[in-house]
């Protein structure tokens, strides 16, 4: 198992992008998959959090806690920074509100889950990013209302209900959360709780792979349908990602953290919660049936975006010298020229 498990991890990236495909070609092939895929989206997204949160020590995360400059930093760039960037590039699609309204859903929610893979290839903070997944989870669920009230108007902001992001972070953050920190005490106390630990590990890769696969079978045949309205949203999700690269950069500087927390800041800052409001953008009104698709559209793009990261944000944020080899650069190069 070992061994497959490393085999995986050298190889995650294309069987993401292997995931997707197998997506796209199920949904389209078969376009009455896409009910029970939609169905499939929290059960999944759960497992995958709790691998990812079970891959870091909790044993270390309360000292991440206490890192108030890097939470601080990370908090300003997603909450204070981004809507300020994203209100002029949602202009392009103001005037399709549907269109918009799944544009900023998206844009507006900072990522907590496969943020933490990403970044960690990069040499990222993970135990950092896990630390602000909480604050980062609650802290959308109390400003996202605000910001639609602020960009849409306060007729759409009302119709938005509370009670599925509380759903959404009791059952993909607080469940899994407590779960993995369970796991890894049973682990620490029996031998059946390594084994536990192992497997639930070593399912990471292929837990992604299925997540990106469920996501994608379930939005495909519908964006295929409407293609042409839902291109019009894929150059604000370009420029978004290219403009907070710099916008993390300077800020994480101007906070004066480390390489790896810079990185993080670099990723949260340019991904985005896809995963997490998609059943959210779901339960909109009819009016609004292609929000979702909206934000399929830009998970596709934004894991593009985020091949080209792994390599490139090493490279814009160096390590300093004497701090040894960069990971990414060792573990990732030939993967993703492949």
């Amino acid at each position: 198992m070992r061994a497959s498990v490393e085999w995986m991890e050298r190889h995650q990236v294309v069987l993401y992008v292997a995931g997707l495909a197998l997506g796209a070609i199920v949904g389209l092939a078969w376009p009455a998959v896409a009910h029970p895929a939609e169905l499939a989206i929290h059960p999944v997204l759960a497992l995958l959090l709790y691998a990812t949160f079970l891959g870091i020590p909790f044993g270390r995360i309360g000292r991440a806690f206490r890192d108030w400059r890097f939470l601080s930093t990370i908090l300003v760039v997603n909450f204070v920074l981004v809507p300020l960037i994203v209100w002029p590039l949602s202009r392009i699609v103001a005037s399709d509100q549907a269109l918009l309204v799944g544009v900023l859903f998206v844009l507006l929610t900072p990522c907590i889950d496969y943020v933490i893979v990403f970044s960690g290839l990069a040499g990222g903070d993970e135990e950092r990013l896990l630390a602000a997944a909480p604050l980062l989870m609650i802290a959308q669920m109390l400003l996202l209302p605000l910001y639609m009230w602020l960009f849409v108007g306060a007729e759409f902001a009302s119709s938005i209900e509370v009670a599925p992001f509380v759903e959404a972070f009791v059952l993909i953050i607080a469940l899994p959360f407590l779960a993995a920190a369970l796991t890894q005490l049973a682990a620490a106390r029996s031998r059946a709780g390594r084994k536990l630990e192992q497997v639930a590990t070593a399912g990471m890769v292929p837990l992604m792979v299925t997540t990106l696969a469920v996501v994608v079978a379930s939005q495909i045949s519908g964006v295929s349908a409407r293609l042409g309205s839902l291109l019009l949203a894929v150059p604000v999700y370009v420029l978004f990602a290219a403009v907070m690269v710099p916008v993390g950069m300077l800020a994480s500087r101007i906070a004066g953290l480390d390489v790896p927390g810079r990185r993080a800041v670099v990723f949260s800052g340019a991904t985005r919660n896809s995963l997490v409001v998609l059943p959210l953008v779901l339960a909109l009104p009819a009016a609004f049936d292609i929000a979702p698709l909206v934000v399929v559209t830009q998970t596709l793009v934004e894991l593009v975006a985020m091949v080209v990261f792994i390599r490139l944000i090493p490279l814009v944020i160096p390590a300093r010298p004497g701090a040894g080899t960069d990971r990414t650069l060792a573990a990732q190069t030939s993967e993703i020229e492949t």
